[in-house]
């Protein structure tokens, strides 16, 4: 789609200036720290490849590199959303005229927030914080109450729970919303500045 995309940096109505800015900001955060998990997944990876050889093999390593991965996979695809980046089959919007394009994105805007609120909905229904907070963050009376075990569960070699690294779809589903909100209050771009 060479030439028809668009930043929606200049078409955000003025009320909502601030909402771009606060999305571009979270954006921002969230590629830092997803290029700086990716640097972490790179000496975790040279670390194993080091130890191994040498009879010294450290099994965390290969634990903490797929979580830092996973991380870094979430935080990046949601600030793509951000940025209009994310992959994408392209076929009808590049054969589209520009009108129709408006109503392609908005569509495809509508369905990412769709997915993002029902990522929110997951998350609270899996996590429970609510009922984690009756019952006084007491795991053990939360899972007799809830059959809900994931603040029980540790990882296998780090010793860590389990649900510290599921955050990060806390992380993905906050960001996904904002960034979707945002493009649904965005002006599409007028004919000839695209």
């Amino acid at each position: 789609m060479k030439g028809r995309g668009f930043s929606p940096a200049p078409f955000v109505l003025q009320g909502e200036c601030m909402l771009f800015r606060l999305s571009a900001a979270w954006a921002r955060i969230e590629l830092s720290a997803a290029a700086a998990l990716a640097a972490c997944v790179t000496v975790l990876v040279l670390l194993n490849v080091v130890t191994r050889p040498l009879g010294m093999a450290l099994f965390w390593v290969d634990e903490l590199a797929i979580y830092a991965m996973a991380w870094m996979a979430f935080l990046g695809a949601s600030a793509a959303l951000h940025h209009r980046n994310a992959v994408a089959i392209t076929l009808l919007p590049d054969s589209a005229p520009t009108k129709v394009l408006v109503v392609i994105r908005k569509s495809v805007d509508f369905v990412v927030f769709l997915f993002a609120l029902a990522m929110l909905w997951f998350c609270w229904r899996w996590f429970l914080p609510l009922e984690l907070m009756r019952t006084g963050f007491d795991t053990t009376a939360f899972q007799g109450r809830t059959f809900n075990f994931i603040y029980a569960e540790p990882t296998s070699t780090l010793g860590i729970q389990k649900y510290l690294f599921w955050i990060v779809m806390w992380l993905f589903a906050i960001g996904a919303t904002l960034h979707s909100v945002v493009h649904l209050v965005s002006r599409p771009p007028q004919e000839g500045k695209a």
